[in-house]
């Protein structure tokens, strides 16, 4: 077996590994970048991109199919499974080759690939050749999706989103399991793109939402659209000779339906159960992912970081490689240690419509004892968003009493992903609701639907409605 001594070692070449591997290698020349498959990053190659190509091809087909509601006739829009899925595997290849040509040009002695197993704190056996012992080490394995038991009932009918965009054709129907993020994308688009669709949720629970009154809203905005069961009470799962079996309850009555596949969207999991962390010293906890800070990436007092999907924190590409900088700099700077400040919290699900969290969520809210209230807004008679006619959903934002201090917002609705973007630079700002009432918003935008829940939310703190524009000739604190 050969031997190698290096500075640092980053395992994952995903969003967070890459990130750690040029700040590393700012410092050090030093570095190995261990990866055990393809590069590419899961975005790239099975998550963000893919997924937004084949939601942008079912907006196009879901926008000619309502046309007429403004007047404007089509004919019926005819859906070329073979042609949409080309696209999505040419653009996420595109985007795919991206990531391999940039990390194939970084230093060949600063690349392996192989799997990584801690034989100790320090040393690291990668493949079946080579043994690395290592100064510093940061874990950025990433995640996987998470197939929980039952769902294995359906053998190999059972699929799991990165089999999608492998798909030559669509299927005629996909039963979906899960739904979160990716079951409510990947569920919808499908459906838009004529495939019959059964999304099978539990709980009540839509996507990351918390808020009971935004909950409800989501629940009705996808009930109105194809066949979801926030609550499903399946009864079985099964395999046929032509696709999956599945009864359930509906409204009390049992019911059986057959779908081609059955789509696994039930969450993901770390990639750190196969590291060899049990060969360390490492303090591990329940889901067995090391126990760290995650201000600074350092697990525990050790030589060791981690960062992205594998710490199972927030599965961002942003978070991801935010982590990949916090951690590659301070293993690069090891023994000096650094906590950096965390961007302010951000989730956007590409549905229709759009779902958006920022900052505090409800649940955290009304867990920590916090004294806030809520403003909202109901989108069915937003001026522009009626224009539109994308006036469906609901917006809840939050401020603390006393200080009148934003908090969070939790909406399903129009636009989300960008109304999501000013919400969490108010809220990185420190900004309270009367504050972000003084900024301008123009007419007509959806963005005024943000105003009146400001508004509300101002009234709801007993500080009124719409501040006054702030005196000029006052001194300070008029």
């Amino acid at each position: 077996m050969k031997k190698r001594n290096v500075d640092i070692v980053v395992i994952g070449a995903g969003s967070a590994g890459m990130r750690a591997y040029r700040e590393a290698a700012r410092v050090t020349d030093s570095v190995l970048l261990v990866e055990s498959g393809d590069y590419g990053t899961t975005c790239a190659r099975v998550g963000c991109m893919p997924s937004k190509l084949l939601i942008a091809a079912a907006e196009a087909a879901h926008h000619g199919a309502n046309a007429g509601q403004f007047g404007v006739h089509y004919a019926p829009p005819e859906i070329d499974g073979a042609a949409v899925m080309r696209r999505v595997r040419a653009e996420r290849d595109r985007f795919v080759g991206f990531v391999v040509e940039d990390v194939e040009n970084w230093p060949q002695a600063h690349r392996v690939k192989g799997k990584a197993t801690f034989q100790s704190d320090h040393v690291l056996s990668i493949g079946d050749n080579l043994e690395v012992t290592a100064d510093r080490i940061i874990i950025a394995t990433g995640s996987r999706p998470n197939i929980i038991p039952p769902l294995k009932e359906f053998g190999d009918r059972l699929i799991i989103n990165d089999d999608i965009f492998s798909w030559d054709e669509l299927p005629e129907s996909v039963a979906v399991f899960g739904a979160g993020v990716i079951g409510l994308e990947l569920g919808q688009a499908l459906h838009r793109l004529g495939v019959r669709v059964t999304l099978f949720g539990r709980d009540h629970l839509v996507g990351p939402l918390t808020d009971p009154k935004v909950i409800a809203a989501a629940c009705s905005a996808f009930s109105g659209e194809f066949e979801f069961h926030p609550h499903a009470e399946v009864t079985r799962r099964a395999n046929s000779s032509d696709g999956v079996e599945v009864d359930y309850v509906d409204g009390g009555a049992s019911r059986t339906a057959k779908y081609d596949f059955a789509l696994a969207a039930t969450g993901r999991r770390p990639n750190v159960d196969n590291l060899g962390l049990e060969n360390t010293s490492l303090e591990l906890d329940a889901r067995g992912v090391p126990v760290h800070d995650l201000f600074n990436s350092r697990c525990g007092a050790s030589h060791i970081f981690i960062a992205g999907d594998a710490n199972n924190r927030f599965p961002l590409l942003h978070e991801a490689a935010d982590e990949g900088l916090i951690a590659g700099y301070n293993a690069a700077h090891y023994p000096e240690i650094r906590r950096f400040k965390k961007s302010a919290p951000i989730g956007v699900v590409f549905s229709d419509p759009q779902i958006m969290m920022v900052g505090k969520s409800h649940r955290e809210l009304v867990d920590g004892g916090v004294d806030f209230e809520a403003g909202e807004l109901d989108w069915s008679d937003q001026g522009r968003a009626r224009v539109m006619l994308v006036n469906k959903g609901l917006l809840r934002v939050y401020g603390e009493r006393n200080t009148g201090k934003f908090l969070g917002a939790e909406m399903i609705g129009p636009r989300a992903e960008h109304l999501a973007h000013l919400l969490a630079w108010s809220y990185q700002s420190n900004l309270t609701v009367a504050e972000m009432l003084e900024r301008p918003f123009y007419h007509p935008v959806v963005e005024e639907g943000v105003r009146t829940a400001l508004r509300n939310l101002n009234f709801a703190l007993e500080m009124g409605g719409k501040p006054l524009p702030r005196c000029l000739d006052c001194g300070p604190g008029s």
